[in-house]
């Protein structure tokens, strides 16, 4: 299946083999873990995968101690499952799980121009998502602004805006 990048969000990534029946140990990339739940088809892209883009059975997912499981069909072996590692496990964005007021997809955030609510200056484009500790790091330029509702005061993915209000010296503290 070919599509474009936006049209996909990935929900897992995939590690190393687990027993021997071609069972995947995985990153869950979703906070809900019940999401894992309802997912039957998934596309693998990147990794050791035949063809990237490539739609898998999932057979049985769950969660063994903070661990996320993926057994898919017609893999049976730790052969099989060795070929999986690495890759991104994506369904169609349609297929993404809702989400409770307030909350936001990372891959929404990519894009959006960040302005300061107080001067109107837009310090620049969101490029990536960094993981940071507590709330997440939105990195804009060389700048890297704490994803808290304390700093970021008007989130509007739909407008691709995002508008903060930065502690003082935050500026300066990532500045060369």
């Amino acid at each position: 299946m070919s599509a474009p990048e936006a049209a996909w969000v990935a929900v897992a990534l995939l590690g190393k083999t687990r027993g021997n029946r071609g069972e995947v140990t995985a990153l869950a990339l979703s906070s809900k873990p019940e999401r894992y739940q309802a997912l039957r088809e998934v596309y693998l892209f990147g990794g050791h995968t035949p063809a990237t883009g490539q739609m898998f059975e999932v057979e049985s997912v769950w969660f063994h101690d903070a661990t996320l499981i993926f057994k898919f069909r017609w893999v049976d072996t730790i052969t099989d499952a060795e070929r999986l590692a690495g890759a991104e496990v994506r369904v169609p964005a349609s297929q993404r799980a809702p989400l409770d007021a307030g909350e936001f997809f990372q891959s929404d955030l990519i894009g959006c121009e960040v302005v300061d609510r107080r001067t109107g200056e837009s310090l620049g484009q969101v490029s990536a998502w960094q993981e940071g500790g507590g709330a997440g790091l939105l990195v804009v330029g060389d700048l890297l602004i704490p994803f808290a509702r304390a700093i970021c005061v008007e989130i509007d993915p739909a407008r691709k805006r995002i508008a903060v209000e930065l502690p003082e010296g935050l500026k300066d503290l990532n500045r060369p």
